[in-house]
Parts: C-alpha cells; structure tokens; sequence
C-alpha cells in the first residue's frame, strides 16, 4: 500500500504519525511511504512551502529548472515499485493512498494507470489541482503554461475519461481550513456522478487537516485497501 504524503512533508510524516502499523500489521499490508519530492544540495527548490522540495506534486516536470529531477510521477509508478519488488516480499497487488497534496497525486496515479492498482483512497485530496491556487501555481512552474498538460494531472478531469472504474474512498473533514479554498470536493462528486465512477465522499464534522484526522480514520482506509486486494490477489 503506497501512501503518498502532502506539501511540506517527507517519508516520515505518516510513519510517524498516522498510527497505520498496527492496521497494516492485522491485513498484512507493507507500507511504502515515499517523501514528497526530490531532495539535496544541487536540486531546484523555492523559498515558499508550496513549491519546489516538499512539493514535488507527483508530475513529471517539463520546465527547468524541474525537469532535471522533478519526475515524480515516473518514480512513484515505475522506479519505486521496482525498487520495492528486489528488496522485499511483495505481491503484484498494489493500492494507492495519500493526503491533500497526496491524495492528488493517489487519485491521478489510479487513474491514469489502469490495470496497476486495485485500490484507491485519499483524505483531503486536491480533486481539481487546475481550478485551485496551489495547483495553478505548481503546475505553472512545472510544467508551463499549457492548460491541457495540467488536466492530465487532475482528478476531476481524469475521471470523466477513466477506462477503468476502481471504487475510491474519500475521507474529508468539514472543518478543514483549505475545504472551500483549495479542496473543492463538490467538483469531483460533480466530475464522478456525470461518469458513473463509485465514489464514496465521507464528510466528517469537526475534522481538519491535520494528521489528528488521518489516524482517526486510516483504519477504514486499510481495511478498504485491503478488501480490494485480497479479493484481487
């Protein structure tokens, strides 16, 4: 089960915090937690939070200076897994899970490789990265100015073409600072709807978007993950 973490964070972040060991221990799920983009001294990076190193968004950068490492598309769906199947004892069963910034980057991986995952689940999730400040800002800098490379990268424009219709499984706090500003949940139930993709959408009162939230919830994500997987496996 691979989780993807949001803007700011590494590979630390959910392990340390979201308390999925014991869930993943009772399922037999290894996790895999990358970090967030490229790291170290010679790799492009922004002073903002948004942007550059924490922020890598899980694209394929285009523009310099990204282009050069910023590939985190390719390393989430074909480095990484290759790089997991030499080490470990693994299955070709593979689920997908992430948080705002990573749940973007679970939902437009499911969707944009069919066949590759057998589930999907994300809390908090950038569901329409093109119609929201963050995702305009990264996307402009990654990967230019041309509007329909970015939908290649959006969940609410991916899924009205998907070939594959892999249930998902949103968790989303109503409480969530960013829910109105940069979340925008209704678009994707909209995008959902119109395509006959099952979406489950649970808003949750009085959550935000901390990782208070996720370890209240992340036992569902796993026993959802894991319903998929053992039924495929």
């Amino acid at each position: 089960l691979y989780w993807l973490s949001g803007l700011t964070c590494n590979e630390q972040n959910f392990i340390t915090k979201a308390g999925a060991q014991r869930y993943a221990a009772e399922h037999g799920i290894i996790l895999v937690a990358p970090d967030t983009s490229p790291r170290g001294e010679n790799i492009a990076d922004d002073p903002a939070y948004d942007l550059g190193q924490g922020a890598g968004f899980y694209v394929n950068a285009t523009q310099s200076p990204w282009a050069a490492h910023y590939r985190m598309d390719d390393y989430i769906v074909q480095e990484l897994p290759e790089l997991i199947g030499a080490h470990f004892r693994v299955t070709d069963q593979r689920g997908i899970c992430g948080h705002s910034m990573g749940g973007h980057g679970a939902l437009t991986i499911a969707l944009r490789n069919p066949g590759r995952y057998q589930s999907v689940s994300a809390f908090s999730p950038i569901v329409a990265p093109t119609q929201c400040p963050w995702g305009e800002k990264a996307f402009s800098a990654y990967l230019g100015e041309d509007r329909a490379q970015w939908r290649t990268y959006d969940a609410t424009e991916l899924v009205a073409s998907a070939t594959e219709r892999l249930p998902i499984l949103i968790d989303q706090g109503e409480a969530d600072e960013f829910l109105e500003t940069q979340l925008k949940p209704s678009l994707f139930v909209t995008a959902c709807e119109q395509a006959g993709h099952p979406l489950t959408l649970r808003l949750q009162p009085g959550y935000d978007h901390s990782y208070y939230f996720i370890a209240t919830f992340i036992g569902d994500h796993i026993a959802h993950h894991a319903s998929a997987l053992s039924s495929a496996g």
